[in-house]
């Protein structure tokens, strides 16, 4: 896994998946790897309640019900569709789900607007088509027409960002459980063995882009995926993704928790600002979303450890913030600033700590970027 810059679910936690299969004796659906109840303890971590030999990580921080939903909806001839804003780790959830049901996360589409029916389906090998003709030899089956014949997890992210008629190639997919191939004369058609669902992701800005059909909607469990709100929960969140990037980047540098609690404040202050602007103009362009305030995080570790006294500061932490969420000049910068001289200043004469040399290196960094 070392020789890997990012493994999938099932590498980097292949010995919990091997342990969990070892021990496994509830009921299995379809040729499933994990029993339900595995699959939830897997990615929301064992309790000792749970009278385990060995403990579970926790890989995903949210509502136990929104993943017990999921899991079910795996289990039925229905599609799941997981819908929620940026950074809401829909995706992760995904590849968790994945990785666990069938140990391959990896059979994914990416939808964008040049994503075509033949991602989805299959196309063709032209070099083999020239020499030997159309067969079943010179197709080149899609992700999810792989997922279908070895009974598989395909996955979609992205839905809406797809046009319409990708989307309808869905359909018959989900329903019928089978794919034509009409090129062909003989064996052209593909059947879905059991086991094979489609997990799929939508961002809900994307409203309006590319709304999907009532018939494709009726295929799909929507599972809505909220948006961390909790202070603990998302110190959880974050604490657990920068721990992943120490141990991955092999970076030994202090994370002091009261710069994790600055953070947190000031994306929760922002938040509130935004949520209180009366115009678009009046607002970060960034959704400041769980995986935002991770990347803000994870810039200012790899500089301190980089270029800094391989110990994180408030002001190294302001300057990231800053150069990370000032994605419009010179608005973002204007709103940043209002931010800091706002509420930022009259905290840091209060409360002391960490926030005045906060406030000096958010200063520092807009005055240069201005």
């Amino acid at each position: 896994m070392s020789d890997l810059l990012r493994a999938p679910a099932e590498i980097k936690y292949a010995e919990e998946l091997d342990w969990l299969e070892s021990v496994d004796d509830n009921p299995k659906p379809f040729s499933w790897r994990l029993s339900p109840k595995m699959i939830r303890l897997f990615i929301l971590g064992s309790e000792r309640a749970d009278g385990l030999d060995r403990e579970i990580s926790q890989k995903w921080f949210g509502d136990r019900s929104i993943v017990e939903r999921a899991i079910v909806t795996l289990a039925s001839d229905r599609g799941l569709l997981l819908i929620g804003d940026p950074g809401t780790g829909k995706s992760w959830l995904a590849e968790l789900l994945a990785a666990a049901v069938c140990r391959n996360s990896t059979l994914v589409v990416q939808g964008t607007a040049g994503t075509t029916e033949d991602h989805i389906k299959y196309s063709w090998n032209v070099s083999m088509v020239i020499a030997k003709g159309q067969s079943r030899e010179s197709m080149i089956p899609s992700p999810i027409m792989t997922a279908m014949e070895s009974g598989l997890i395909g996955r979609f992210e992205e839905l809406t960002r797809s046009t319409s008629d990708v989307q309808d190639a869905l359909i018959s997919i989900l329903s019928e459980k089978y794919i034509s191939v009409p090129e062909l004369d003989s064996d052209n058609i593909v059947f879905a063995k059991p086991g094979f669902s489609v997990i799929a992701t939508a961002n809900s800005r994307d409203r309006g882009v590319n709304d999907l059909s009532s018939a494709l909607k009726r295929r799909f469990n929507f599972v809505r995926i909220p948006v961390v709100t909790n202070k603990k929960s998302e110190a959880e969140i974050v604490r657990f993704r920068t721990e992943e990037l120490l141990r991955r980047h092999q970076i030994e540098l202090d994370v002091p928790p009261t710069l994790l609690d600055v953070l947190l404040q000031s994306f929760a202050d922002l938040r509130a600002s935004a949520a209180a602007a009366g115009s678009d103009d009046e607002k970060l362009e960034s959704a400041l979303s769980t995986a935002e305030q991770i990347g803000v995080l994870e810039d200012a570790v790899l500089h301190s450890n980089f270029f800094g006294e391989r110990t994180l500061t408030a002001r190294t932490l302001a300057s990231s913030l800053v150069g990370s969420l000032a994605r419009r000049e010179p608005e973002d910068l204007a709103i940043l600033n209002k931010y800091l001289h706002g509420v930022v200043e009259p905290r840091s004469k209060e409360e002391g700590g960490s926030w005045p040399e906060f406030l000096e290196g958010g200063r520092d960094t807009i005055a240069t970027l201005s």
